[in-house]
C-alpha cells in the first residue's frame, strides 16, 4: 500500500493557534495532505492522509512546532487518500466535550493494550465503558462494554450520572485514539469515581498489538474508509447487522437522499442493490447524490 492515515492528537497550551492554522493549511495543501486537523489554544486534534514519503514530511512539519515535537502518532496503511479535501479549522476545543472546566491533571490513570488485555485475561472485575458515539459503538465494541447510547460526547455528563451507583468499581473508559477519554476519564475522577483508568492510545493501539482477542466487530473512522475491521476470525469481524438483509457486517453508508443523509449499517450487496438508499422513498428522489465510489 503506497498510502498511510494519521490519526494524533495532543492537549498543550498554544499560543497563537490561529497563526498555525493559516501556515499548517497551506503547507497541507502544498504537499498533497488531505483531512481534518482542529487545533485550539488546548491542542491539537487531527486524522491527515497522504503518500508515505508526503507522510513522513507531514511527521516531520507538525513536529517542527515546538508545542509539537513529541506528539504520538498512530499510523495505518490505506490503498488511496482517505480523505476528498484538506480542513484546518480553529476551535475553541478539539474535540466538543462541554468539559472545558475538567482538569486533564485528575485523568484517569493510563492503562496500556497489554494491561488490558491481562485484566481480561485474568478475569478482573472491571467496568469498561465506551465514551464514542452510538453509531460508533454499534458496529464494535469490547467484549462486555457498556455502550451509551449517546449522540455525541456532550452527552457524557449524563453518563456519569447513570454510573453514579458504580464509583468503588475499577472503571476503564474508552474511545478510538484516546482523546475523549483524556476528558471523560477526569471527569468521573472529578465526580468521586475512585478507580478509574483510560485506555492508552485508544481502540487504535489495542487492535494494531491484539487482535482477534476482546475487541469484537469493526472500528468506525471518520474518514472515507468509514470502518477498520482488525480481526481475522469470522466469529469477531462483524457484530452489526444489515439494515436490509440482516447478514452479519460492518459496512456504513449515508443514504444518498440528500434530505435524508441517514448513516445505516448496510452490506456491500444490498448497497447496490438498494441504489445507497436506506428506503425505497429515498431510491425515488430526486435529489440523490452522485456516487463517487465504491
Amino acid at each position: 500500500m503506497n498510502y498511510s492515515v494519521l490519526l494524533f492528537y495532543k492537549y498543550v497550551q498554544v499560543e497563537n493557534p490561529q497563526e498555525i492554522v493559516d501556515r499548517h493549511l497551506q503547507w497541507c495543501l502544498n504537499n498533497d495532505i488531505k483531512g481534518r486537523v482542529f487545533i485550539a489554544g488546548e491542542g491539537i486534534n487531527g486524522t491527515v492522509s497522504g503518500t508515505k514519503e508526503n507522510i513522513e514530511k507531514y511527521k516531520s512539519h507538525l513536529k517542527s512546532f515546538t508545542v509539537f515535537k513529541d506528539i504520538w502518532f498512530k499510523e495505518d496503511d490505506a490503498e488511496e487518500h482517505a480523505f476528498f479535501k484538506m480542513h484546518v479549522r480553529l476551535k475553541n476545543e478539539i474535540v466538543n466535550s462541554g468539559l472545558e472546566d475538567v482538569s486533564l491533571k485528575n485523568g484517569g490513570k493510563r492503562l496500556t493494550p497489554d494491561k488490558l488485555l491481562e485484566f481480561y485475561e485474568e478475569g478482573k472485575e472491571f467496568i469498561i465503558i465506551d465514551a464514542r458515539n452510538w453509531y460508533e459503538s454499534k458496529i464494535g465494541r469490547f467484549k462486555n462494554a457498556l455502550t451509551p447510547p449517546m449522540k455525541n460526547f456532550r452527552e457524557w455528563k449524563k453518563v456519569a450520572e447513570e454510573l453514579k451507583d458504580q464509583k468503588n468499581k475499577t472503571i476503564v473508559t474508552y474511545c478510538t485514539g484516546g482523546i475523549r477519554c483524556e476528558k471523560a476519564s477526569a471527569y468521573l475522577m472529578e465526580n468521586g469515581f475512585k478507580d478509574v483508568y483510560q485506555l492508552e492510545g485508544g481502540i487504535v493501539n489495542f487492535i494494531k498489538k491484539h487482535p482477534d482477542t476482546y475487541w469484537e466487530g469493526g472500528m468506525f473512522v471518520f474518514d472515507e474508509r468509514r470502518v477498520v475491521n482488525p480481526n481475522t476470525k469470522d466469529e469477531l469481524q462483524h457484530i452489526a447487522r444489515c439494515h436490509f438483509c440482516n447478514k452479519p457486517t460492518s459496512y456504513y453508508i449515508n443514504c444518498h437522499n440528500q434530505l435524508c443523509d441517514r448513516l445505516f449499517v448496510c452490506c456491500h450487496d444490498c448497497k447496490v442493490k438498494y441504489d445507497y438508499c436506506c428506503s425505497d422513498e429515498c431510491r425515488n428522489s430526486s435529489n440523490k447524490r452522485l456516487r463517487y465510489y465504491g
